[in-house]
């Protein structure tokens, strides 16, 4: 079961953004980093208007793929630059989402990560059929209003599971 990914994946909890013949791109949605997005964009030189709210907001680790590079998934409300549609969210890694946040005019919803998890062409289906991953279908809730320490024990709640019955051994009927 989940037990089976170690390192900086274990006990993720990953929106995968695409998937196809070539592999697939996802972010960790349940890892804050020290960072404020506040921090963020003083890096990156965007003028932040006074808004406490995002000094109060985290920037995620993504994942070990591209940790200088940002992301953001957020409502498809609007679209930018370099926006990719993931089902009901958009993904987008382009600044100008970052200056219309700064602005007071970005996304209502939205996770920024540094870096992504990424796979190879069939990895994640290696690793599904090895009982490494489990797999949800993605809720606003779980993404955008369940606090983060809280957020892999809800995803394995849609499930009907409760992390203290898993285990790292599992076998194939």
């Amino acid at each position: 079961m989940p037990g089976v990914v170690s390192g900086s994946l274990a006990d993720t909890v990953i929106y995968v953004c695409e998937h196809n013949e070539q592999g697939a791109l996802g972010l960790v949605i349940n890892r804050p980093t020290d960072l404020s997005l506040v921090e963020l964009l003083s890096r990156i030189e965007v003028d932040v208007e006074n808004r406490a709210d995002l000094a109060a907001t985290s920037v995620y680790f993504g994942g070990p793929v591209q940790t200088d590079r940002g992301f953001v998934l957020h409502d498809s409300d609007k679209t930018y630059t370099s926006s990719l549609g993931v089902g009901d969210l958009t993904l987008t890694t382009s600044r100008d989402v970052l200056q219309d946040v700064a602005q007071g005019q970005g996304p209502v919803h939205m996770l920024v990560t540094l870096g992504y998890a990424g796979w190879a062409a069939g990895q994640l289906e290696s690793e599904m059929a090895d009982n490494a991953w489990l797999s949800i279908k993605a809720t606003h809730e779980i993404l955008f209003s369940t606090p983060v320490g809280e957020r892999y024990d809800r995803a394995l709640a849609l499930l009907g599971i409760s992390p203290f019955t898993l285990t790292g051994a599992a076998g194939h009927a």
